[in-house]
C-alpha cells in the first residue's frame, strides 16, 4: 500500500470535506490516485448513510432566496460541524433547495423531501451530499412569505462561516429601511410570536398559571392575585411579542409604534437560528 504524505491528505479534504483519516486511507488504497481517492471516499459514504441517521446535526446554515421585493424564502439546512457547513458543496446544495421551495412552495418537509428538481428528489439530493461528505445532512425546517413588502437579513456569528440567523419581516407596503431595521431587531432580540393575539392559548395559560403560582408563593392578597397576573403576562407579551418588544434602536418605544410611526404595518416575520427553536 502507497505511504501518503499529509499535505495530499490535506489536499484531499479540502476537495471532499472528508475526515482526516477517511482520507489517508482512500489515498492508500488508491495508491496516490486523487481521482480515485475521490471515488472510493464517495463509496464509503454511500454505505455509510444509513449509519448517520442516530447522529446529530446540530451546525449548518439559514439560506434565503428572494423574488423581488414581495416573495422570499427562509431554509435551514443542517450538517454535524462547521467544515462541512462552510464547504462549496454544501451552500451550494442549500442554494438550491431554497431556491426549489420558493418556487413550488411545499406544504411541509416530508413534502418537500419528496418532490424533485434537476431529475432527483430533494431526498435523493441530500442522500448524494451524505454520502459525498461524510456527515448527516438534513433540511430541519422552511418558510415563505408571500405579499406585500418582504425585508430579510442575514447574520453571520462568525465571519468565516455562512449565515446562522435569518430573518424575514413582511410589511404591508414598501419601506426597505424600516423592514431591515425590524429585520435586524428580531435577529437580536429574538421574537417568539407578531403579537399578543398571535400566542397559542395553550401558551397563555401556561404562563399564566405559573404567574399565579409565583404570585401566590410571595403571599400577596388572594383578590389582587388576578390583577398582578394580568400585569405580569403584559410584561411576557413585550419580552416576547415582536411589537410589543422595545425597539433596539430606540428602547423608549416598541418595535409597532417605530413601524407605526413610519406609516406601515407589520404582518407576518420569520426568523431562524440554526440550532434553535
Amino acid at each position: 500500500m502507497a505511504s501518503v504524505n499529509m499535505a495530499d491528505v490535506k489536499r484531499l479534504r479540502e476537495i471532499t470535506a472528508a475526515g482526516m483519516m477517511d482520507c489517508k486511507k482512500a489515498l492508500e488504497e488508491a495508491e496516490g490516485d486523487f481521482d480515485r481517492a475521490i471515488e472510493l471516499l464517495r463509496l464509503k459514504g454511500a454505505k455509510d448513510v444509513g449509519k448517520r441517521e442516530a447522529r446529530t446535526a446540530s451546525n449548518g446554515l439559514v439560506a434565503l432566496k428572494q423574488d423581488g421585493d414581495s416573495a422570499a424564502a427562509l431554509l435551514e439546512l443542517n450538517c454535524e460541524t462547521d467544515f462541512v457547513a462552510k464547504g462549496e458543496r454544501f451552500q451550494e446544495l442549500a442554494g438550491q433547495v431554497v431556491a426549489h421551495v420558493l418556487e413550488t412552495r411545499p406544504a411541509d418537509v416530508p413534502s418537500l423531501l419528496e418532490s424533485s428538481f434537476d431529475g432527483q428528489t430533494v431526498k435523493e439530493h441530500l442522500d448524494s451530499a451524505n454520502a459525498a461528505l461524510g456527515e448527516k445532512i438534513e433540511i430541519r425546517r422552511f418558510a415563505v412569505l408571500e405579499g406585500g413588502y418582504i425585508g430579510a437579513y442575514m447574520h453571520k456569528t462568525d465571519p468565516a462561516l455562512p449565515p446562522t440567523v435569518g430573518v424575514l419581516v413582511q410589511l404591508d407596503k414598501a419601506n426597505p429601511e424600516v423592514a431591515k431595521d425590524i429585520a435586524q431587531h428580531a435577529a437580536a432580540m429574538a421574537p417568539q410570536y407578531l403579537k399578543a393575539d398571535a400566542v397559542p392559548v395553550d401558551v397563555i395559560e401556561k404562563e399564566r398559571k405559573l404567574f399565579e403560582e409565583m404570585t401566590r408563593e410571595e403571599g400577596k392578597p388572594e383578590a389582587a392575585i388576578e390583577k398582578i397576573v394580568d400585569g405580569r403576562l403584559k410584561g411576557w407579551y413585550k419580552d416576547f411579542t415582536l411589537v410589543e418588544q422595545a425597539f433596539v434602536k430606540d428602547n423608549k418605544k416598541s418595535v409597532g409604534k417605530y413601524a407605526e410611526e413610519n406609516g406601515v404595518q407589520i404582518q407576518a416575520f420569520v426568523r431562524f437560528k440554526v440550532g434553535q427553536a
